[in-house]
């Protein structure tokens, strides 16, 4: 065997390279032990360690190396294996590494190993949605994946604690033990939460106090997304997307991690009446953050038909939306009543793939300052209420969402 250069040395130095450009990763780093071992490929984790095999590190650069540490770190504060469930490894594994490393690819300093995934069409879905996608064969093979899976991945993903992807960027999402059980399933999917959790918020906290580099906002939110309890409107969007015969419907596909899994799509269209908020409480700002969410939406799910309404004490629509055309003019400025926007789109049922009638989601964008129907309408409702808007109390039927801060 080739002798290599110390492991152990090239961590070290790593570490100190993040705390100067990084130190939100280098205090993550320190909370995360470091195996040098030989039962991995590449690199994984077992959900709290990090494994790297030293023959695969050695020829790396140091931007490299601190990319492919960076990586298998937010596999683990992003709670990858814990939130795979039963889906297949492999797939899963490709799907993590399409998210991590459209991230990483965000941050200057770093690289990652020549052939590492790289898919930013879906790389910023979440996990989840990312493995949806890639699950079916037509989008595996448009995306060449294929390619980018060695022929003894599966077999690997399964002894090694983590098949890895062409290029060492292996992720160690698999789940699997190394050399004994692993600390994911020591510590139990809600204890290592609670690791993580913990350990962002003082890595956070030291970041801060350095001031040095910058926390990408894509990592924030996507740890936000992970550890808070509070799900964003896109998330509550998406449980009224996927649903099984299993009526896991009201679940986050990112959530079902924590203890409930869907194993298969009902439904993969969505008819949904979108209103906007156009009265004289809300500000050329807000109605902008309100367009420019819908253009996210309707973006990222192609399967959602929306029509869209704008609303002050009438309501104007239905206007035609398509995700590469621009959206009608806002019309209103007057005062605030939700009535007309509920009266003008009834009947509220549509068709589905299968044949079936089901109600057509309403989600009213809003301050949530107006005239509330007195009867709730027969259909569900999603109100997605600014920053500072009224109290969700105030709401007297649907599901009040907020948008983020």
């Amino acid at each position: 065997m080739t002798e290599v250069a110390n492991p152990s040395r090239r961590i070290a130095a790593s570490q100190v390279r993040l705390a100067e450009r990084y130190p939100f990763f280098a205090a993550l780093l320190m909370m995360a032990p470091v195996v040098i071992t030989d039962s991995v490929l590449t690199a994984a984790t077992d959900g709290q360690q990090l494994l790297f095999n030293p023959e695969f590190i050695e020829p790396l650069s140091a931007d490299e190396l601190d990319g492919l540490i960076v990586h298998e770190l937010l596999h683990c504060a992003l709670l990858h294996i814990p939130r795979r469930g039963e889906r297949e490894p492999l797939l899963w594994n490709i799907a993590a590494d399409i998210h991590i490393n459209g991230m990483i690819r965000e941050m200057p300093l770093l690289q990652l190993p020549a052939g590492s995934i790289n898919e930013p069409r879906l790389a910023h879905l979440c996990v989840e949605e990312i493995y949806i996608h890639i699950a079916k064969s037509k989008a595996v093979r448009s995306l060449g994946l294929t390619d980018l899976m060695p022929g003894d991945s599966t077999s690997n993903a399964s002894a090694s604690g983590g098949g890895a992807s062409e290029g060492g960027v292996g992720t160690g999402a698999a789940g699997a033990g190394v050399d004994g059980a692993s600390a994911a399933k020591d510590l139990g999917a809600e204890a290592l939460g609670a690791f993580w959790a913990d350990a962002m918020h003082r890595a956070m906290a030291i970041a801060a106090m350095t001031g040095r580099g910058t926390i990408p906002a894509s990592i924030v939110r996507a740890v936000r997304e992970t550890h808070s309890p509070q799900l964003d409107w896109r998330t509550s969007l998406w449980r009224h997307i996927v649903r099984t015969p299993d009526d896991f419907s009201g679940f986050d596909r990112r959530h079902v991690w924590q203890g409930l899994y869907v194993d298969a799509l009902e439904n993969e269209s969505l008819d949904v009446d979108v209103c906007i908020d156009t009265s004289g409480s809300i500000d050329n700002v807000q109605l902008s953050l309100f367009l420019a969410e819908l253009r996210g939406i309707v973006g990222a799910y192609p399967s959602v038909r929306c029509r869209l309404y704008y609303a002050d004490a009438a309501c104007h629509g239905p206007f035609e939306v398509d995700a590469n055309a621009d959206f009608s003019v806002a019309k209103g400025g007057g005062g605030t009543d939700f009535q007309p926007f509920f009266e003008q789109t009834a009947p509220t049922q549509f068709t589905n793939h299968a044949g079936h009638d089901e109600p057509r989601l309403a989600i009213y964008l809003t301050d949530g300052e107006g005239i509330f129907p007195r009867e709730a309408p027969d259909r569900p409702v999603l109100w997605v209420v600014t920053p500072g808007g009224a109290d969700s109390a105030k709401f007297p039927f649907g599901t009040v969402v907020r948008m983020r801060e």
